[in-house]
């Protein structure tokens, strides 16, 4: 039985780093969660998702360290990124005091931390796509090996 290639551990060198930084995004959103809920529900209801993701994702790519936890990381950062990048460029409903308001402290704690998991996850990506890449592929030699050897000047 083989394993699909996103399931495959990778040993991947700054998982460590990846998992504090989504750690770090994840508690930075702790105290903006109660003003959010009351504030704004969505908001707050999001942040919470948010924490946990990036909680649970810090524990798996420890844990596991397999491609599919870093395509979720970087997705769940990228998505958290453009997010803020958002509520910063357009009004969202009951949060329109938050456009322009690009440095609030907990604000680009939470970007910085984001953008360090999803670049440190991409590289992670990278790095599984070529180990894939170079990786014999074992089906091909097994099928070769049932087929007839042919000579090559063979008449």
């Amino acid at each position: 039985m083989t394993v699909s290639p996103l399931l495959r551990p990778q040993r991947y060198p700054h998982r460590w780093l990846a998992a504090a930084a989504a750690a770090i995004a994840a508690t930075a959103h702790l105290p903006v969660i109660g003003p959010h809920l009351e504030q704004a529900p969505y908001m707050g209801t999001l942040f919470i998702l948010l924490t946990v993701v990036c909680l649970t994702l810090a524990i798996a790519m420890i844990r596991y360290d397999t491609p599919a936890v870093y395509l979720a990381a970087a997705a769940t950062c990228g998505a958290a990124v453009i997010g803020y990048a958002l509520t910063r460029l357009i009004p969202f409903p009951l949060l329109a005091d938050d456009v322009g308001n690009w440095l609030e402290p907990l604000g680009v704690l939470s970007v910085l931390t984001e953008t360090t998991v999803f670049a440190l996850a991409g590289a992670a990506l990278q790095a599984a796509a070529r180990q894939h890449n170079t990786a014999p592929d074992q089906s091909r030699f097994a099928a070769a090996s049932n087929q007839p050897r042919h000579v090559a000047n063979e008449r």
